[in-house]
């Protein structure tokens, strides 16, 4: 049944490897390769929200590609910020947070 109560992030929205119809729903440039459950996890608590582990999942299949296994978080829904929006700051939290990784290893 579904939740009109959440906001569902996958890991497929962010994934730089899939196209458009695929799934991913940032432009490329403000995706990651292959993300991981943890990195989401990250971005999205770097942005205000504490996900609990039951509003995680890491087993799960994004419905478009259903043969791998993603993963999402669950966020509450909110009537200030739209779904879009919430997307584009997490994605932007993603890259800064890879960027940061890359200059370290160096």
């Amino acid at each position: 049944m579904k939740d009109y109560e959440h906001i569902i992030l996958w890991l497929d929205y962010f994934n730089k490897h899939l196209s458009k119809r695929k799934g991913r729903k940032v432009k490329r440039d403000r995706a990651v390769f292959d993300p991981t459950i943890i990195e989401l996890i990250d971005a999205v608590k770097s942005i205000g929200y504490n996900p609990l582990t039951e509003e995680t999942n890491d087993k799960a299949r994004y419905p478009r590609r259903s043969f791998v296994r993603s993963g999402y978080v669950m966020l509450p829904k909110s009537e200030d910020i739209k779904k879009t929006a919430i997307i584009d700051i997490v994605a932007e939290k993603m890259v800064q947070k890879r960027s940061k990784q890359k200059t370290s290893q160096r």
